[in-house]
Protein backbone atom coordinates (compact mmCIF):
# COMPACT_ATOMS: atom_id res chain seq x y z
CA UNK A 1 0.00 0.00 0.00
CA UNK A 2 1.35 3.25 -1.06
CA UNK A 3 2.31 6.39 1.41
CA UNK A 4 0.30 9.56 1.25
CA UNK A 5 1.39 12.74 1.83
CA UNK A 6 -0.35 16.37 2.16
CA UNK A 7 2.17 18.89 0.95
CA UNK A 8 2.23 22.77 0.56
CA UNK A 9 4.53 24.33 -1.89
CA UNK A 10 5.84 28.03 -1.94
CA UNK A 11 5.44 29.15 -5.46
CA UNK A 12 7.88 32.18 -6.78
CA UNK A 13 5.68 34.70 -6.45
CA UNK A 14 5.02 34.16 -2.96
CA UNK A 15 1.95 31.84 -2.67
CA UNK A 16 1.15 28.98 -1.30
CA UNK A 17 -0.09 25.28 -3.23
CA UNK A 18 -1.78 22.59 -1.08
CA UNK A 19 -1.90 19.04 -2.47
CA UNK A 20 -1.64 15.03 -1.76
CA UNK A 21 1.10 13.01 -3.46
CA UNK A 22 2.22 9.28 -2.88
CA UNK A 23 5.77 10.21 -4.28
CA UNK A 24 7.09 13.98 -2.89
CA UNK A 25 9.87 13.70 -5.95
CA UNK A 26 7.71 13.38 -8.97
CA UNK A 27 5.01 15.33 -7.86
CA UNK A 28 7.93 18.05 -7.46
CA UNK A 29 8.92 17.37 -10.41
CA UNK A 30 5.73 17.80 -12.33
CA UNK A 31 5.18 20.95 -11.07
CA UNK A 32 8.23 22.33 -11.77
CA UNK A 33 7.91 21.26 -15.48
CA UNK A 34 4.26 22.82 -15.56
CA UNK A 35 2.45 19.76 -15.54
CA UNK A 36 0.84 19.37 -11.96
CA UNK A 37 -1.35 22.38 -11.88
CA UNK A 38 -2.56 25.14 -13.75
CA UNK A 39 -2.03 27.47 -10.19
CA UNK A 40 1.66 26.51 -10.24
CA UNK A 41 2.30 26.33 -14.13
CA UNK A 42 2.83 30.26 -13.97
CA UNK A 43 4.14 30.38 -10.47
CA UNK A 44 7.63 28.35 -11.21
CA UNK A 45 9.84 27.41 -9.88
CA UNK A 46 8.19 26.15 -6.70
CA UNK A 47 9.70 24.50 -3.50
CA UNK A 48 8.27 21.82 -0.64
CA UNK A 49 7.90 24.31 2.64
CA UNK A 50 6.04 21.23 4.19
CA UNK A 51 4.73 17.91 3.99
CA UNK A 52 3.64 15.32 6.30
CA UNK A 53 2.55 11.43 6.20
CA UNK A 54 -0.72 10.25 6.24
CA UNK A 55 -2.06 6.65 6.57
CA UNK A 56 -4.87 6.90 3.41
CA UNK A 57 -5.50 8.42 0.38
CA UNK A 58 -8.66 9.73 2.25
CA UNK A 59 -6.74 10.95 4.78
CA UNK A 60 -4.44 12.96 2.81
CA UNK A 61 -7.45 14.73 0.75
CA UNK A 62 -9.32 15.51 4.11
CA UNK A 63 -5.94 17.44 5.49
CA UNK A 64 -5.43 18.93 2.17
CA UNK A 65 -8.94 20.37 2.22
CA UNK A 66 -8.75 21.46 5.95
CA UNK A 67 -5.43 23.36 5.27
CA UNK A 68 -6.73 24.82 2.35
CA UNK A 69 -9.44 26.49 4.33
CA UNK A 70 -6.95 28.31 6.36
CA UNK A 71 -5.49 31.66 6.40
CA UNK A 72 -1.81 32.32 5.23
CA UNK A 73 -0.32 32.36 8.66
CA UNK A 74 -1.50 29.27 9.84
CA UNK A 75 -0.47 27.39 7.48
CA UNK A 76 2.89 28.97 7.68
CA UNK A 77 2.72 28.28 11.23
CA UNK A 78 2.98 23.93 10.10
CA UNK A 79 6.61 24.96 8.62
CA UNK A 80 7.98 24.56 12.27
CA UNK A 81 6.20 21.58 13.55
CA UNK A 82 8.47 18.40 14.24
CA UNK A 83 6.15 16.19 11.74
CA UNK A 84 7.00 18.58 8.49
CA UNK A 85 9.76 16.28 6.55
CA UNK A 86 10.93 19.26 5.31
CA UNK A 87 11.56 21.71 7.87
CA UNK A 88 13.08 25.49 7.40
Amino acid sequence: MAKWYTYILECMDGSYYVGITTDLSRRLDMHNAGVASRWTRTRRPVQYRYAEACKSQSEARKREIEIKAWRREKKAALFNLPVNIFPI
